[in-house]
């Protein structure tokens, strides 16, 4: 191994190594929409790939003083400042063309001594990460990575870049699935909540009965990003009926027929005829959670899982099924946290307020949340009816994050309660579109775990190349 693998000082196989810059007039020349460039900051890098969310656009005049930050494709980039720092990704190109500002560094590697992508994975490495932090907090003040320390970084690699890039291929073809998967749950989740504002907050099937309109007169394609744009399944390989909606799928006559072809009156405005408006917290079962003594060792580290805010799925993912700390039975047994059921929604209640998940395997929470239990085994309704609630209570703070919500909260907001038959048609139709979402999720986490195991293998020369794909088809 000693003749085909060697140490190189990063320094000397990059053609850049340097951090970006704030346009002048910083927050104030981001554009509104989206630009022409984007502006790529801390809040965007993560280790597990690129986050759009808060991703900052800017012009071309403010772009052009920025142009010794220009971000290439394959650029490695790395977070060199605060709470983040080490933290690093590539970018796909659908973001470019873009720069950096001054948290973020770029570093472009030469391509005929190291590959990008196993640049990427090396930093990433838990070895790697341990190093950076470690460097990042030697200084007396805010967590820093600066350049003489990232030109210092030595990479262990084979000589011959194809080499390096045949170890990428194998982690990359991993990330690829995983990363398809999430685009499929991005889609799938759209679905159902398309479905569900379609029945029960826009009442679409009330108004096509009162208006005579026939099915096929209505608009086909329920499904909607969350930018109102459509979804778009053929994408992700979503072939089949239950991944590709349409209004002839989940609305046909006999559907339609369980629906009031009128409204009436109510406190909430009109609403179906016959629904009721009800207090949410009359509709569910609301439980608490609890925490076991920290302090008793035999209450800790069980096979139960212990859900905590940490443990909050995106809202692609929607269910937790696994959980950072785990208690044993006999935790659960003497504290107040008690057992939740599959298809339990889980809120917290205070700190990070209003995040969801919907329980995937039994598991108990801590206080800071509650369970929310469908009275009528309607788990996936309960599900988004609390998700619409929770962006009702946003809107009612002006989109500000609300300090805490109790049983009183619940106990005042009022919803439209459909009758029970729409509501068993909702379950029966949401159904294999979630449990799509759930597999996904599993599959995702068992490669991420074999990703996570070869990593360290393949970039330590351990394990063989021949030997890791065979891992990897095998999974």
């Amino acid at each position: 191994m000693g003749d085909e693998w060697r140490t190189f000082r990063l320094g000397d196989v990059c053609t850049k190594i340097g951090s970006g810059a704030t346009p002048r007039g910083g927050s104030s020349v981001y554009l509104n929409d989206r630009g022409p460039f984007s502006l790529i900051r801390s809040q965007n890098i993560h280790n597990d790939g690129f986050h759009r969310s808060g991703l900052a656009f800017i012009g071309t005049e403010h772009a052009s003083e920025l142009n010794n930050v220009e971000v290439l494709i394959g650029d490695v980039l790395l977070n060199i400042t605060g709470d983040s720092v080490a933290r690093c990704c590539q970018v796909e190109s659908s973001v470019l063309p873009a720069r950096v500002n001054q948290h973020v560094a770029i570093i472009r590697p030469n391509p005929k001594q190291l590959d990008c992508r196993f640049l990427r994975y090396f930093i990433v490495s838990y070895e790697t990460q341990t190093h950076l932090l470690s460097l990042a907090g030697a200084g007396a003040t805010r967590n820093a990575l600066t350049k003489t320390m990232i030109e210092s970084l030595e990479i262990f690699a084979p000589k011959d870049v194809q080499q390096q890039r045949a170890i990428t291929h194998i982690l990359g073809t991993l990330d690829d699935k995983i990363e398809l998967n999430r685009r499929m749950n991005e889609t799938l989740e759209a679905m159902a909540r398309a479905l569900f504002k379609s029945w029960f907050v826009d009442f679409e099937p009330v108004r096509i009965k009162q208006s005579n309109q026939s099915v096929g007169r209505v608009r086909r394609g329920l499904c909607r990003n969350p930018t109102g744009s459509p979804c778009q399944t053929d994408d992700v390989g979503l072939r089949d009926e239950a991944a590709n909606p349409t209004y002839d799928n989940y609305l046909t006559p006999e559907i339609l027929d369980l629906f009031p072809d009128s409204f009436e009156d109510s406190e909430l405005g009109e609403v179906p005829k016959g629904w009721r408006v009800q207090s949410f917290a009359e509709t569910i079962e609301i439980i608490g959670g609890g925490t076991p003594k920290t302090s008793v060792a035999e209450y800790w580290d069980g096979d139960i899982p212990w859900f905590s805010v940490v443990d909050a799925p995106t809202n692609t993912d929607i269910f937790v099924v696994d959980t950072q700390k785990k208690i044993t039975q006999v935790g659960l047994d003497r504290s107040s946290t008690k057992l939740l059921p599959e298809g339990t929604t889980i809120i917290s209640a205070r700190g990070t307020v209003g995040r969801l998940a919907l329980v995937g395997v039994p598991m108990a929470m801590n206080q800071s949340c509650y369970g929310l239990r469908s009275l009528d085994d309607c788990a996936f309704f309960t599900y988004y009816a609390t998700r619409t609630l929770i962006e009702s209570l946003k809107q009612r703070s002006h989109g500000s994050v609300f300090d805490t919500i109790t049983r009183d909260t619940l106990a005042g907001i009022t919803i439209v309660v459909p009758s029970n038959p729409v509501k068993r048609e909702f379950e029966v139709k949401a159904e294999p579109i979630m449990q799509r979402i759930k597999t996904n999720m599993q599959e995702s986490r068992t490669l991420a775990t074999l990703r996570d195991t070869l990593l360290p293998k393949l970039l330590s020369g351990e394990i063989r190349v021949k030997d890791a794909e065979k891992m990897a088809d095998k999974a």
